[in-house]
Formats: structure tokens, sequence, C-alpha cells
């Protein structure tokens, strides 16, 4: 029965951190960078867009498609970024417990 109340213990404080990290994700920013830094952006925590720069050599409209992919390859640098950091947080909160397949931050 004590392990029982233990194992209750560490899951309220794992949720509580749990709840912690939800709430500092808007203030967590990731850049992603493509074509050698000719696009950048940048996402907060949620994986919203919060900043996109353009070098302005890209605003050719004969390559707009050129543009096109590099902002595609730039946002998915960034939310391979941002899914590593948050799964390093939730390895932290966790203590290294694996989690059912599938399981993913409610954000």
């Amino acid at each position: 029965m004590k392990q029982l109340n233990n194992l209750m213990r560490q899951a309220q404080q794992m949720q509580s951190r749990m709840q912690e990290m939800q709430a500092k994700a808007g203030d967590v920013l990731v850049d992603g960078v493509a074509g050698g830094g000719l696009v950048q952006l940048t996402l907060n925590g949620k994986n919203e867009l919060t900043a996109i720069k353009l070098d302005k050599s890209l605003l050719d409209p004969a390559e707009v498609e050129v543009l096109e992919d590099l902002i595609v390859a730039a946002f998915n640098d960034a939310k391979a970024k941002l899914d590593k950091q948050t799964a390093d947080e939730m390895a932290k909160i966790t203590g290294g417990m694996p989690l059912p397949p599938g399981f993913k931050m409610p954000f």
C-alpha cells in the first residue's frame, strides 16, 4: 500500500511539473533556418509562428517556388528543434519513466 501511495504522490508531482511546463510553453522560442540563413523563422513552445525574416534576394517573382520551399524547410527545422527540446524537458519531468506510445503533451 505504501508503494501505491508513493506512486500516486509521484504522479501528482509529475502532473504539477507538466502543468508548469505547459504554462511556460509560450515563453520558449526556437529558431529555424534554411538556405544558409536566407530564411529564418521563430516558433514558440505552442507551435505558433511568431516571426519570419526573409533575405531580400529571395523576393524575385520568378523564384517564388524557391522561397516557398525555404519557408517550409525553416519551419520543419524549428519544429524538429522544438520537439527535441520538449522531449528533453519531458524526460526531466518523468525521470526517464517511459510514457505510453503516442503520448504527447497537450499543447
